[in-house]
């Protein structure tokens, strides 16, 4: 117990302080950290609450909504079939997925796609949001739409539809989706606790989620970013809690435990090395995912970013002090973090959410503890 909060697990102090500090503060309801280098695991923490009384811990076994965090684990997942030479980040989508080529999209590559380069932010005529659970329909829309802007000139963030370009490609490459590639290699066989699409049996355990006390900060007067975010049909609607969990949303509704976030990503930080010691990714297909595919303004997110086959570079602290690290956020302040020349990957999951869409300062003092 640090300061009347009671945190289970282990880590270096100053990383239980920071932690402690973030719930001393009154930022946080329930929250993990979990942090892995050089395949062993430094630091696993949690504490808090998973309901709003605050009557029921947050445990180890406790899932919990990671929004855009999600979109880290699907880049580790096609650079996994990239190593395995099931997909090459520098062939057309439509090699994978013919009927993408309509409408001018013929050159856009993986790696163009995964890094915000195809134009597909989201859909500007309106349509029913309840669509967005069922995957067939948005995937014809994405095959039959036209870029937004000029495919390759700038970066424009695709906060929902990434996650149907990447899963559709994986699926066509390798004959499973995200969700089932999660379920049957990673968590059934190995006990990674990270879902795409919820089975019944792991809905018990997800968290409340506190919404943000208001509106993140949006790029402003963008016709992009409204497309993206502020249309009434820029994300799912209409559908009930549990349709939702159970649904496949790769770019926005992964749950998981910080342990697992950690976990899945360390490889990409280990040489490909994953906690079981198993060599699982190549050195070239890492060297190529972590690639600058782009920098610049995005026409989407307020910020100058840097992006890689589907996550950001560290440039400017948004993911801590290392100036090596790379990482991806989800709206309300969840993070995963990968640095490869420390061979450090780590973790926050949590269920109050901030306004944040990139930064959350509860993370970023953890980030500066680790």
């Amino acid at each position: 117990m640090t300061d009347g909060i009671e945190i289970s697990g282990a880590a270096p102090s100053a990383l239980i302080d920071a932690f402690a500090d973030n719930f001393a503060r009154g930022a946080e309801l329930g929250a993990r950290f979990t942090a892995i280098q050089d395949g062993e695991i430094i630091a696993d923490i949690w504490a808090g609450h998973i309901d709003r009384n605050k009557e029921t811990p947050f445990t180890d076994e406790t899932l919990c909504c990671i929004y855009s965090s999600g979109k880290a684990p699907m880049a580790f997942l096609l650079a996994r079939a990239v190593s395995a030479g099931a997909l090459d980040y520098d062939r057309p989508v439509a090699d994978y997925w013919p009927d993408f080529a309509e409408n001018g999209k013929e050159a856009v590559t993986l790696a163009m796609a995964l890094s915000h380069q195809a134009g597909l932010c989201g859909f500007p005529d309106e349509m029913p949001p309840e669509d967005w659970i069922n995957w067939d329909v948005i995937c014809s829309r994405l095959a039959a739409m036209a870029p937004l802007w000029p495919i390759g000139s700038a970066s424009g963030y695709h906060p929902q539809t990434v996650g149907f370009i990447g899963g559709e490609i994986l699926k066509r490459a390798t004959g499973r989706s995200i969700g089932e590639t999660l379920r049957e290699e990673f968590f059934n066989a190995a006990g990674v606790d990270l879902h795409c699409g919820l089975a019944e049996a792991e809905m018990a355990r997800v968290s409340y989620m506190q919404k943000p006390p208001s509106a993140p900060v949006h790029r402003q007067n963008s016709r992009y970013t409204e497309i993206a975010f502020l249309k009434p049909w820029s994300a799912p609607a209409r559908v009930a809690r549990e349709d939702w969990m159970a649904a496949e949303l790769p770019a926005s509704n992964m749950h998981g435990t910080a342990s697992a976030l950690a976990e899945i990503m360390h490889p990409l930080a280990n040489s490909g090395v994953d906690l079981g010691g198993r060599k699982i990714l190549d050195e070239d297909a890492i060297n190529r995912a972590l690639q600058i595919r782009i920098s610049g303004e995005d026409l989407v997110l307020p910020f100058d970013l840097s992006w890689a086959a589907g996550l950001m570079a560290n440039n400017f602290g948004q993911f801590g002090p290392s100036n090596s690290a790379y990482g991806h956020a989800g709206f309300g302040g969840s993070c995963v973090v990968i640095d490869p020349e420390k061979r450090l990957s780590f973790a926050y999951v949590m269920n109050k959410m901030s306004p944040s869409l990139v930064g959350d300062e509860r993370f970023i003092r953890l980030a500066n503890a680790v």
